[in-house]
């Protein structure tokens, strides 16, 4: 007999309203606070009022995961419901708790819960869901989707370049001297998810040849395999991402191409103006 399967994962992952209906996705949504309080990404504030709060306050802002009670009453309630199980996918680890508290949500329940450790955010979160539930349509066994998701952890990117290193300072990820000379020598900084965790891999000066440094990762994992679909990512600057898309499309011509903002989550360490690229690999 069929199993009855939820899906559950973060606002994180910035699906659209088609993408969740489709697939009945339950979204818990990843939290930003600001010192007149706490907002939910996605009800209680919009990337719009994020970004203007954002510019407007003087003290640095913060993020924080789901509470773990909202996770405890989504499992029982899903079970109530008639569900065998869920399977969760989460924003990395290495930069949230989210993935660990709905393990411990869990054990504080009787019902079966696959949590995945996504080891990234944003679009491969989306591919990762999309992947899964095609395979669940064709009767594939719950363990082996969930290997499957867990393996294409390992083959996502998400590369991106702040606009500056103004919140990167303020976060605390950078020394103001750092981002005083990256403004006065117009030095980018690629930021890269490795094994989970942000690391500021690359500093480059003018922003064209850090687009060009990311392009470069894409070329390489073109020849070596298979990219079906990539991501121009970015941090409530749609215009400069929807010209790199028009830049990509005019050179790889076979690819699908789409644009998608990044959680706020994100834009409260990486800054409003950051775009990058994001994708998912395939074995050719």
């Amino acid at each position: 007999m069929t199993k009855k399967i939820a899906w559950i994962t973060d606002t994180a992952a910035q699906l659209d309203d088609a993408f969740i209906q489709k697939y009945n996705i339950h979204v818990l949504p990843l939290v930003v606070v600001f010192p007149d309080g706490s907002y939910k990404e996605d009800l209680d504030i919009t990337q719009e009022e994020f970004y203007k709060k954002l510019r407007e306050t003087k003290v640095p802002t913060k993020t924080s995961q789901p509470p773990i009670g909202e996770m405890v009453s989504l499992y029982e309630k899903l079970q109530s419901e008639g569900y065998d199980a869920a399977i969760t996918l989460h924003v990395s680890s290495g930069i949230s708790g989210t993935f660990e508290s709905s393990q411990a949500a869990a054990k504080m329940t009787d019902f079966k819960v696959y949590s995945i450790d996504s080891k990234i955010g944003s679009f491969p979160m989306l591919k990762m869901i999309e992947c899964g539930n095609e395979m669940l349509k064709k009767g594939q066994d719950i363990e082996i989707i969930v290997a499957e998701i867990e393996e294409m952890t390992k083959n996502s990117k998400l590369v991106f370049v702040p606009a500056n290193l103004n919140q990167l300072h303020r976060s605390g990820r950078v020394s103001g001297t750092q981002a005083f000379l990256s403004q006065l020598l117009n030095i980018k900084i690629i930021i890269s998810f490795e094994n989970g965790k942000t690391l500021l891999k690359e500093k480059i000066r003018a922003n064209k040849r850090a687009k060009n440094n990311i392009t470069e990762l894409l070329r390489k994992d073109i020849a070596k395999s298979s990219v079906p679909e990539v991501a121009i990512i970015h941090c409530n600057n749609n215009r400069d991402a929807e010209t790199w898309k028009q830049e990509l499309m005019i050179e790889f011509p076979d690819l699908k191409f789409r644009v998608v903002s990044l959680s706020i989550c994100v834009g409260v360490h990486a800054g409003e103006g950051t775009t990058g690229l994001s994708w998912v690999s395939f074995s050719k």
